[in-house]
């Protein structure tokens, strides 16, 4: 990604004009004239525009009536076309959009042409009109206040696209997870029902986190996460996970996360010592019931040690699978160093990949931005970063800058770790 999305500033305005006015041939039509997008520019419409070494490539700008958004025209320079960046952009508008208050999002084409395939992928329905594309941002009102308070959101409808590597994790759960709750009505003629509570475990940091975020993104649910060191600060943990499962109850559909939930639902202890987490494991533990019950409601637990849960927490009644999440493999450290590394041809990614052995996803983000860090120093020829890049030089981190920068960082995960987390699979493994 070689570009910066801002919102739109005034002394954008010539330049988006302009990109405007030259790509209205280039397969980027719109319903909505030069006119009437310069009208919404003026008047602060919610607008957003890419840059490239300080020039506007893009921009992508929005009409808002009433809970309702029209996407009046997204422009982008054809030196930059099929490169994600409309994508990009119509995710960022989006996140304006919804800050807003916006209920639905429609983009009208005057035909059909590329943009459609996109919108369809961005979540977007077609209904029956000129190629007439809305979305639907659900929780308004009083639902959204609830949301707001339990420190709920939306999260962007392409990050469960976004998750890079992790292929045969993220395939599992879309099969077993994701299209029954996203099908309902298909999978009951299979007499599959959807799951309800799931748990991740795994080494920390190999990405349960985002994988719960992901699945959320997917289906378009509210994401809510609990947080026991949170919930424990109003003084009765147990008291706290009622209330909070009381609200919870009221939002008409959710996915509900639960972070290192062994603090909640430790191995209980006979007989039960006083001050200990005995009753707050038997809260959960009735409480996990009641929140089955609802159709569009799922529960997502995280743990880096599953051996540390209460056996009776984890059986089927409660939860229906127990997925493990590992570290990447070759071709998931791939993925993910491909990720960073986009742009830079000569990054040699079998070097990477291999000196990046037990790194986690997130040990992996930290030592690309280590390395970016040193590229960007270098490039300003500050703090010992070497003479800035002379002539045509590709911008960026290179091979060495990211061996350095492997070298720094110590894994999170260990051999030991690994050995152990093989016996959790076979132990506690379900999906």
């Amino acid at each position: 990604m070689n570009w910066l999305i801002r919102d739109y500033r005034e002394g954008d305005l010539a330049s988006v004009v302009h990109l405007i006015d030259t790509t209205a041939e280039l397969g980027q039509e719109s319903v909505f004239s030069l006119a009437e997008c310069i009208g919404a520019l003026t008047s602060r419409q919610p607008a957003v525009v890419a840059v490239h070494q300080g020039v506007p490539i893009g921009a992508a700008l929005a009409s808002v009536a009433g809970e309702r958004a029209w996407v009046m025209r997204i422009a982008i320079a054809s030196a930059w076309r099929g490169r994600g960046l409309a994508s990009a952009l119509l995710v960022e508008l989006e996140r304006r959009l919804l800050a807003a208050r916006v209920g639905r999002i429609a983009y009208v084409l005057p035909e059909e042409e590329l943009l459609g395939e996109g919108l369809l992928n961005a979540g977007y329905t077609r209904q029956p009109a000129v190629a007439y594309f809305e979305k639907t941002e659900p929780v308004h009102g009083p639902a959204a206040t609830l949301l707001d308070d339990l420190g709920g959101r939306f999260l962007a409808g392409d990050l469960w696209g976004r998750v890079a590597g992790m292929e045969k994790e993220k395939d599992l759960i879309e099969r077993r997870v994701v299209l029954p709750l996203a099908q309902p009505e298909r999978a009951a003629r299979h007499g599959v029902r959807p799951p309800r509570a799931i748990a991740l475990f795994g080494p920390p940091g190999t990405g349960k986190t985002t994988f719960a975020r992901g699945i959320a993104a997917k289906l378009g649910w509210p994401f809510v996460e609990l947080l026991p060191s949170r919930l424990a600060d109003e003084g009765n943990l147990s008291a706290a996970l009622r209330s909070a499962f009381a609200r919870i109850a009221e939002l008409e559909r959710v996915l509900v996360f639960i972070d290192e939930v062994e603090e909640i639902a430790p191995v209980r202890k006979e007989p039960a010592e006083p001050g200990g987490m005995h009753g707050v494991t038997n809260e959960l533990l009735k409480l996990i019931p009641g929140f089955r019950e609802g159709d569009e409601r799922l529960l997502v637990c995280a743990t880096n040690s599953i051996r540390s849960l209460d056996p009776a927490f984890l059986r089927p009644g409660r939860f229906d699978y127990l997925i493990p999440i590992g570290t990447p493999d070759e071709a998931a450290r791939t993925a993910i160093w491909q990720r960073y590394a986009a742009g830079r041809p000569d990054v040699d990614l079998s070097v990477l990949v291999a000196a990046s052995d037990l790194f986690t996803p997130a040990d992996i983000e930290h030592a690309a931005r280590i390395a970016a860090q040193a590229a960007f120093e270098r490039d300003l020829g500050v703090a010992g970063g070497g003479q800035p890049p002379e002539g045509d030089a590709v911008p960026g981190a290179s091979t060495e800058d990211y061996l350095a920068a492997i070298a720094e960082c110590r894994p999170t995960v260990t051999a030991e770790m690994i050995e152990q987390f093989g016996a959790d699979i076979t132990a506690h493994a379900r999906y």
